[in-house]
C-alpha cells in the first residue's frame, strides 16, 4: 500500500469518525432542546413550596426559604444562598400581608424584575376588618389555597407552555383533595357551630371560623403573643378565666411561639379538662400540606367531640 493511499484511508477514517461524532452531538442537542429546563420556583415557606411542587411536578425546581419549624418568617434575615436562588427564580410564591416581607426585599436587592410573583393574600382578597388586624395566615383558608393553586398553574404554564396541560391537571387533582377538608369543616359546623374556642395566636382562625366556631380569646392576648409582646396581667387573667369558667370547648395552641404566658394558658386548659389542639405555621417534618391539614382538621373535630 502506498503512503498516499494510507494517508487517504486515515483521512477517510477521521472524517467518518468526525461525522459520527457530529451526528451524536446533533442528537444530544436535539434531546436537550426537547427537554426544557425546569422552572425555578422560590417559595417563602415550605407550605407554599409544597403546593407549588404538587402543581409543577417534575417540571419545577422548588426552593423553600423557610423550611424549618424553628424558623420564624417574621424575623427571617436573607442568607446569600437564598438570595442567589431568588435572583434567578422564574416564579416566586409569597404569603404577603406582612408575613414574609423578606421576599420583596430580596427580590429588590437581587434585581429580579422578571419573576412572576404570586402573593397569596392578594389572591385571597382578604383585608383587615374595620378597626382590626389582617389575619395573614391564609394557608389555613382552603378556598384561598385552591385559588393560589390555580394561580400557580397559570404562571407555570406561562413559563413552560408545553406542560400547561400537566400543570392544570395537577392543580385540579390537588383541589379535589382539598374538598374533603372543606366538607369536614362543614360537618364540624353542623355539629358544633356557635361553640367557643380559645387560641394563642390568629394562625388557625380561618379553619376555626369555617368550622362555625367562635373565638372567645381577648384580642389583646393573641395580638401580644403574635407580636412577641408581654400580655398585661389583667388580659392574662381574663384569658385564663375562659378555661376555669368552661367558656370554651378547646384551646388551639401555636406550638411554634410558645412562651411563659401561652404555657399558662395550656396548663389552665388541661387543668380544666379542656382539650388542646396544637398547630404550627410551617410544615412539620415528614408532612406534606394535605396530610398536615388533614391532621389539623381531624384533631379539631376529635377535641370538640370529647
Amino acid at each position: 500500500m502506498s503512503l498516499s493511499t494510507s494517508r487517504r484511508l486515515a483521512l477517510l477514517t477521521s472524517a467518518s469518525l468526525a461525522l459520527l461524532a457530529g451526528c451524536g452531538s446533533s442528537s444530544d442537542s436535539a434531546d436537550a432542546k426537547s427537554a426544557p429546563a425546569r422552572v425555578a420556583v422560590i417559595a417563602s415557606t415550605n407550605v407554599w413550596g409544597d403546593i407549588a411542587r404538587r402543581i409543577g411536578g417534575d417540571r419545577v425546581d422548588v426552593t423553600s426559604v423557610i423550611n424549618d419549624p424553628d424558623q420564624d418568617p417574621h424575623s427571617y434575615e436573607a442568607d446569600p444562598q437564598n438570595q442567589l436562588a431568588l435572583s434567578k427564580a422564574k416564579v416566586v410564591v409569597e404569603n404577603g400581608g406582612g408575613y414574609d416581607d423578606f421576599v420583596d426585599r430580596m427580590l429588590k436587592s437581587g434585581h429580579n424584575d422578571s419573576a412572576e410573583v404570586i402573593n397569596a393574600v392578594e389572591v385571597s382578597g382578604r383585608t383587615a376588618p374595620k378597626g382590626g388586624e389582617l389575619n395573614e395566615h391564609v394557608w389555613y383558608d382552603f378556598p384561598t389555597v385552591a385559588e393560589v393553586a390555580d394561580r400557580i398553574s397559570a404562571v407555570l404554564a406561562k413559563a413552560d407552555p408545553g406542560d400547561a396541560g400537566a400543570f392544570a391537571k395537577n392543580a385540579a387533582a390537588f383541589k379535589a383533595k382539598l374538598a374533603p377538608l372543606e366538607a369536614q369543616e362543614a360537618q364540624i359546623k353542623k355539629a358544633h357551630g356557635g361553640e367557643g374556642v380559645a387560641i394563642t395566636e390568629p394562625v388557625p382562625l380561618y379553619m376555626t371560623e369555617a368550622s362555625g366556631l367562635v373565638n372567645r380569646t381577648p384580642a389583646q392576648f393573641s395580638e401580644a403573643i403574635e407580636e412577641g409582646d408581654d400580655v398585661s396581667p389583667r388580659v392574662l387573667q381574663e384569658s385564663l378565666a375562659l378555661f376555669s369558667g368552661k367558656k370554651v370547648k378547646v384551646l388551639v395552641y401555636n406550638e411554634q411561639t410558645s412562651g411563659p404566658q401561652t404555657e399558662k394558658a395550656e396548663a389552665a386548659a388541661k387543668a380544666a379538662g379542656i382539650p388542646v389542639v396544637p398547630v404550627t405555621e410551617t410544615l412539620p417534618k415528614g408532612k406534606d400540606y394535605l396530610g398536615w391539614m388533614t391532621d389539623n382538621v381531624d384533631a379539631l373535630a376529635s377535641a370538640l367531640s370529647k
